[in-house]
């Protein structure tokens, strides 16, 4: 996925930049770059650096004191390496985005016939922050461009602009990922996370709408284009993606993730002895469950946090089998004897699961218990590309409706039906594939009730198929 920050302040602005992106490094591990205008000096500074062998602070705190203004960008990026800086008929600028664009190719394609060339290729594709800023650069204004942008591409983009004289926050035009603004004394932020707010001093002032852009500076910030009323944010940034300290829409992560553990807890009606959660994201869950289920909370299986802090799947599966079974450490002395009920956020391609299960059972569970907490995946994302799959077939839910239904498309609304027969036998497979005990998911229903917004402004896309307010149509 990715995550942006961007400040504006009287005062330098590096230390508040430079913590902020740290704060969002749970939500990418490929790049990171910051860019800072010296109004003094008339320049920007840029830097940009590969997080896939270090973290964000080991590589950009020697280079502080060279980033120089009051003003700021940066970015955890799971794509392309970013801040991209632009010179043109708008200015100079410096462009972040959290993006996943399905008509690349086609977009690259119509640019280079009308003459324009790219300069950020990346392993020798084009650089998809830089394709957005080709496209806002066909406008006559940064809005009137942003606008263009937002028409022209496929999937989601929510980006931030420093220019020479302050940052335009944007958000997807479905508001599919957020962006927040916060403030304090001095200063004006934008982050894609709030979680980045607090121990920097700055409040939480509100959640940009979908589409809308505004500009701010140390002073004031602005709504330059009013947002839109539809509305498609990604669930998942409940599920897995967020932070727990972190609020979207107005509820908090935390908060979404008890709710649904709890609901699940009250109506399960399974004998265990104790609950635990599969780190990290499905730790909320699980203290929701043991508290709705009136059991204990044990902590079963630790993260080793100095070496293996929270990542995302890597593109490799030799590199995805070690990284699942090395980063989690099962305790045997809390196992052993034990029937244990673990929550989780998900079932992508059940690499992690696999090991764990096994693990369980070896360290002296008696019996192992899985509840997810979000429906099967049923669909590959086609909007911010949270599965890191390449196609559809890496979900395990598709490789075994394959093997059920001799073709991985059959069927596909049946088996994202809670409760019917197909969904059922699925849920079956896979709890037998793992050895498991019992598996349940939890509903589509649960989910949005522990979101709290209405159905129809949440993004449920790769549980049941739905787009745009609940059509089959792949829009924007």
């Amino acid at each position: 996925m990715g995550g942006i920050m961007g400040v504006a302040a009287r005062e330098k602005c590096r230390t508040d930049l430079f913590y902020g992106v740290d704060y969002h490094s749970h939500l990418g591990t490929r790049r990171a770059g910051m860019a800072t205008y010296d109004r003094e000096e008339e320049r920007f500074c840029r830097s940009i650096h590969s997080l896939e062998s270090s973290y964000f602070r080991t590589k950009f705190e020697n280079e502080l004191p060279k980033f120089a203004g009051s003003s700021g960008i940066g970015v955890i990026s799971d794509t392309d390496p970013q801040p991209i800086v632009i010179n043109s008929h708008l200015g100079k600028f410096a462009i972040v985005t959290v993006a996943h664009i399905e008509n690349m190719a086609e977009l690259e394609k119509e640019l280079l016939a009308k003459g324009v060339h790219f300069g950020e290729l990346s392993q020798g594709l084009t650089n998809q922050t830089e394709l957005v800023a080709l496209l806002i650069n066909e406008g006559k204004t940064f809005e009137e461009g942003i606008e263009l942008m937002f028409d022209r591409i496929k999937g989601s983009c929510t980006l931030l602009i420093l220019t020479e004289d302050g940052i335009l926050a944007v958000r997807d035009r479905l508001g599919r990922t957020p962006l927040v603004l916060g403030h304090k004394e001095g200063a004006w932020c934008a982050a894609s996370e709030s979680t980045a707010f607090a121990n920097l001093g700055y409040e939480l002032v509100r959640d940009l709408g979908p589409g809308e852009i505004v500009r701010f500076d140390a002073e004031e910030a602005v709504t330059l284009h009013e947002p839109g009323e539809d509305m498609q944010v990604c669930s998942f940034l409940w599920v897995y993606y967020g932070f727990p300290t972190s609020t979207y829409e107005g509820r908090n992560v935390e908060e979404a993730r008890f709710s649904s553990g709890y609901e699940m807890g009250c109506t399960d009606d399974t004998d265990v002895d104790c609950a635990c959660g599969i780190p990290d994201s499905g730790v909320g869950m699980a203290l929701g469950y043991a508290a709705g289920h009136k059991v204990p909370y044990h902590r079963c299986i630790s993260k080793y946090t100095p070496t293996w802090p929270r990542s995302f799947t890597p593109s490799e599966q030799s590199t995805r089998n070690l990284v699942a079974k090395m980063k989690l450490v099962p305790n045997s002395a809390m196992l052993r004897g034990k029937r244990v009920l673990f929550c989780d956020d998900s079932i992508v391609r059940g690499t992690q699961l696999n090991d764990n299960v096994s693990d369980f059972f070896n360290k002296g569970a008696s019996e192992v218990h899985m509840r997810i907490a979000c429906p099967p995946l049923i669909y590959g994302c086609r909007y911010i590309g949270f599965t890191s799959s390449k196609s559809d077939m890496e979900l395990l839910t598709r490789r075994i409706i394959g093997e059920l239904e001799g073709d991985p498309n059959k069927n596909l609304d049946r088996y994202a039906t809670t409760g019917s027969p197909e969904y059922n036998t699925l849920v079956e497979k896979i709890r037998e594939r793992f050895g498991l005990t019992t598996l349940k998911f939890n509903p589509i229903e649960t989910l949005i009730r522990s979101i709290g917004l209405p159905k129809e402004k949440v993004c449920t896309h790769c549980f049941d198929g739905s787009s745009c307010f609940g059509c089959k149509k792949h829009c924007h």
